[in-house]
């Protein structure tokens, strides 16, 4: 097979990017298009965990195997399979299980801080930012971390004030430089949308 054209999907954390990343994917299909998450690549902090929202920064780029994510994309462009890691967030644990990972034609990188890693960087052919404003952002996390992650609103809520907030400001922000293509508002979603769909039409 062709090697695969590898797009990184970026911005803070509820701005849209994982939707994004998700309709594409539809759209394109399975047998030609796969998803990595940046999520998957957590460190394993259950022997640091101290309680929800508490001292853990999962926003800082310390807290992600980026190393490992780099050398995944590097065999799949290769053609070869990968097995991508299972980070338990209810017990903040890398499960022993992995994921088999096959290359595709596609390519989809999603994280929030897959940008600010040079070694990320250097093996994706392109990047889309979505740039969302913060009030829309939190309210997004409040409703996963709480529903999906079994978490109290209180723990989001402190969490985003003292970590999500200055890492978005200090490392996600900045990383739009790298993006060639930038969603500012949700009214340039569908647009976005239609011309990857369009650009990347199998």
């Amino acid at each position: 097979m062709e090697r695969p054209y590898i797009i990184g999907v970026a911005g803070g954390s509820g701005s849209g990017k994982t939707y994004f990343a998700r309709e594409l994917h539809r759209i394109l299909g399975d047998k030609h298009c796969t998803i990595l998450y940046q999520d998957n690549y957590y460190i394993d902090q259950s022997h640091r965990f101290d309680g929800d929202g508490g001292s853990v920064n999962f926003d800082h780029p310390s807290s992600l195997d980026f190393d490992l994510l780099a050398e995944g994309l590097a065999r799949l462009k290769q053609g070869k399979s990968i097995e991508v890691p299972i980070y338990e967030f209810a017990t903040h644990k890398r499960l022993q299980k992995t994921i088999t990972c096959d290359p595709k034609k596609i390519i989809l990188v999603d994280g929030i801080l897959i940008l600010d890693s040079a070694v990320v960087r250097a093996e994706l052919d392109e990047a889309v930012f979505f740039d969302t404003p913060e009030e829309l952002r939190f309210q997004r996390r409040l409703e996963r971390d709480v529903v999906e992650r079994g978490r109290t609103p209180d723990g989001v809520k402190k969490q985003f004030d003292l970590q999500v907030r200055p890492m978005h400001d200090l490392f996600v922000q900045p990383s739009k430089v790298h993006a060639q293509t930038v969603v500012c508002d949700l009214g340039e979603y569908s647009e976005a949308l239609q011309a990857f769909t369009k650009k990347l039409c199998i």
